[in-house]
């Protein structure tokens, strides 16, 4: 067992969907924390002791992913859709004592936290995305550029079991060289979450889970953001991404949220994608600006 997050308490809970892997701990109004890919609840480590001092902080493992179940994707994928896995998210919180929240979400966990405040806008007093733009802006507005710094997006979506044959062969060289080539390389990770990551990653049912999520994202998800397309957030959006990354490069992340939500604010900090690991103290600061 890792021992990144002293002083919480390691938890699974049963939701109607699948069984859900977290830590919680702290005090105060409950936050929720999501990861992205190919991670687990483990980026937080370096945020969610800091934020415990002031709040309950929930950091949770997405459906297929971490120690959370994976189940084999259906063929519309719609068990991976970003609105089958807030609903997971939205039922743990419930589990917990938790009616609303605020929700913190970084890369798929963003995007997964984006949906539920649509779905469940009752839910969600805050949101806090990082370093994404919106899944149907950024798809919309592909370019060779994108296609290029992106391109596992556009592998992972490939039908089974051709990505998850190829990843399966070397696990940890894939994974590390899809964070590596990031702009701050693999040196940002800590010893013991990078460990966390590699364990997690070689199961050969997170590579399908992981791939399915990318399948759900070009499909279904694109056809309930469709069907969304006049729907705005209703709570306060806070927009955080890395200086030094794809989405400062390529889109315009404050425009692309306004155009989702009502009320937006936000602006890139000195560093690449993972803000949670890169600048912890930083990210920790306007979170608590933001949710304050």
């Amino acid at each position: 067992m890792n021992t990144l997050f002293s002083g919480f308490e390691r938890s699974k809970i049963q939701v109607s969907g699948a069984s859900i892997n977290l830590v919680h701990g702290g005090s105060g109004p409950a936050v929720l924390l999501l990861h992205g890919y190919p991670q687990t609840h483990c980026i937080w480590h370096r945020v969610a002791p800091q934020l415990a001092q002031r709040y309950t902080v929930v950091a949770a493992d997405l459906r297929g992913y971490g120690d959370s179940s994976k189940p084999a994707g259906l063929p519309d994928h719609s068990n991976y859709s970003k609105r089958a896995m807030a609903l997971d998210q939205v039922e743990l919180m419930q589990a917990l004592g938790h009616d609303t929240f605020h929700l913190v979400g970084h890369d798929r966990g963003g995007r997964v936290a984006h949906r539920l405040a649509l779905d469940h806008p009752q839910r969600v007093k805050k949101l806090a995305v990082l370093d994404i733009s919106p899944t149907r802006t950024m798809f919309e507005h592909t370019d060779r550029a994108l296609a290029k710094a992106y391109f596992h997006w556009f592998f992972l979506i490939q039908p089974a079991p051709f990505p998850e044959t190829l990843i399966g062969a070397n696990p940890a060289f894939f994974m590390q060289y899809q964070m590596g080539r990031r702009h701050g390389g693999l040196k940002v990770f800590a010893a013991e979450a990078m460990a966390e990551y590699l364990r997690c990653f070689s199961d050969p049912d997170t590579i399908h889970a992981s791939c399915e999520d990318y399948r759900a994202a070009e499909t279904i998800d694109l056809a309930h953001d469709a069907a969304d397309e006049t729907k705005s957030i209703e709570c306060p959006v806070l927009a955080l991404w890395g200086k030094h990354g794809v989405i400062e490069q390529q889109f315009d992340c404050l425009a692309d949220w306004r155009a989702k939500a009502r009320e937006v604010q936000g602006r890139a900090l000195d560093c690449g994608h993972y803000l949670p690991e890169e600048r912890p103290d930083e990210v920790v600061r306007e979170l608590q600006r933001f949710l304050d």
